[in-house]
């Protein structure tokens, strides 16, 4: 069976920031009801209504004049609760609509899905990536944006998806929880994708847009990887740490046949990393595979200036002391677990990633996943990735250790194309087909439109 065609092109709508108060400006003319605006504008929120321009509204939707108008918004959050957080002015084209929901104001983007990419594409990799790179980043990205707009608009009540259990005990210190959660498109009610890094990154034409980044997006207009009758729910990360996780150990439980643990490396089987002895041999040792390089070259390829604050990805080391952990684990878990005995693998993906750990502690043990989860409560941003194991120093004969290491492997979920790997690859000419075929198993390039 085929996949869907699409007519003409289709829109794509991306939340870009929220607010008591938006300020924003208009670099030539819009319209909104019937008359044109341009230049330095301000929204606030008051009693359920946006107020602009003297008059209050429920949304609000500005429309360019010309194709080449544009609109910035200040105070735009990338890196939301990563260490490279921070806020920029960015520019955007395309439709603005503010709407009122929640208390805030959501100030959202309207555009065509080429155009949205190529903004994608210039945001996730440099103006200087190689172009087999750019080919396979703009094909997946165009898949997950059209896997995203097929599904279902979900309530409310599904933002996100959470599994609960608990064991009642005589005594705190035994109690066993289970915190099992994950974050996913259901996520987002009032647009398709947000702008961060939690779906794609997209910061409008703030980012400089190379001619090779246009031909890319030229070259392979409206192609899409299918598996079957079904546009690819194509994920991707920075880098897999020399092995790729299966979907359904970071999401909902519904793997995906062409996201595989199979190894970075071409031709060479990686050993079984659900095994915690394996597991750890392959953490503790740096094996080849494309993503294994520290040629700054490729590197700044894929990697912006913020991106590269982070050097140390394909095998890392994050230290604690006794106090540092157990109050960053209450802080971020909400729970006080007391001093913290152990943190104990349970179950490990494809990749070697943790999807579920134990926290032991001297008044409550539970055991929390999925992948984002674990990576969550043990740093102030997020850990770099959830394929780590943990040595222990104790001071005297203290049964309590004084401090902990945790020693780990890649950058992000793991799954699906790694994004440091597909440089490496485009580096030594592999075509972007070759590339997608590494990265998606049994998927097949199609046309969409």
């Amino acid at each position: 069976m085929a996949i869907q065609h699409f007519p003409t092109e289709p829109m794509v709508s991306v939340g870009i920031v929220s607010g008591k108060k938006i300020c924003f400006s208009f670099n030539g003319r819009y319209t909104v009801n019937d008359r044109q605006v341009e230049g330095a504008q301000e929204a606030t929120m008051a009693h359920g209504l946006i107020h602009w321009d003297g008059m209050a509204f429920t949304e609000l939707m500005f429309k360019p004049v010309a194709a080449s108008a544009s609109f910035s918004l200040e105070d735009v959050t990338i890196g939301v609760n990563f260490h490279w957080e921070r806020k920029e002015r960015q520019t955007f084209q395309g439709t603005l609509r503010l709407l009122a929901d929640g208390g805030k104001i959501w100030a959202i983007n309207r555009l065509p899905v080429e155009q949205y990419l190529e903004s994608v594409i210039s945001s996730e990799m440099s103006a200087t990536s190689n172009l087999p790179l750019l080919m396979a980043h703009a094909v997946i990205s165009r898949s997950w944006v059209l896997n995203m707009l097929k599904s279902y608009a979900p309530s409310p009540a599904q933002a996100s998806s959470a599994v609960r259990t608990e064991t009642p005990a005589l005594q705190p210190s035994t109690v066993a929880d289970r915190l099992i959660k994950w974050y996913d498109r259901q996520d987002h009610t009032l647009f398709d994708v947000c702008a961060d890094d939690h779906c794609q990154r997209y910061q409008g034409i703030t980012m400089e847009t190379s001619s090779n980044v246009a031909e890319a997006i030229r070259r392979t207009r409206g192609e899409v990887l299918a598996y079957g009758n079904e546009i690819c729910d194509a994920r991707f990360s920075k880098c897999c740490g020399g092995a790729m996780e299966e979907f359904q150990y970071c999401w909902d439980d519904t793997p995906k046949p062409y996201l595989k643990g199979i190894g970075d490396t071409p031709g060479e089987a990686i050993p079984d990393l659900t095994v915690e002895a394996n597991a750890e041999q392959w953490i503790r040792s740096e094996p080849d595979s494309f993503c294994n390089t520290h040629d700054k070259r490729i590197l700044s390829q894929v990697l912006n200036d913020y991106d590269q604050e982070t050097t140390d990805f394909y095998r890392w080391r994050v230290d604690y002391t006794q106090q540092q952990l157990a109050e960053l684990i209450q802080r971020k878990t909400g729970i006080d677990f007391g001093q913290i005995v152990d943190l104990q693998p349970v179950r490990r993906g494809t990749s070697g990633r943790l999807y579920e750990l134990r926290i032991v502690g001297t008044k409550r043990t539970m055991v929390i996943g999925k992948e984002l989860e674990i990576r969550r409560a043990l740093s102030e941003s997020h850990l770099y990735s959830s394929a780590f194991v943990v040595d222990k120093d104790y001071a005297d004969d203290n049964h309590i250790p004084s401090a902990f290491h945790l020693v780990g492997a890649g950058w992000g979920h793991g799954v699906g194309l790694c994004q440091i790997g597909a440089a490496v690859m485009g580096d030594k000419g592999y075509a972007y087909d070759v590339i997608l075929k590494h990265y998606y198993p049994g998927a097949t390039l199609e046309k969409a439109w």
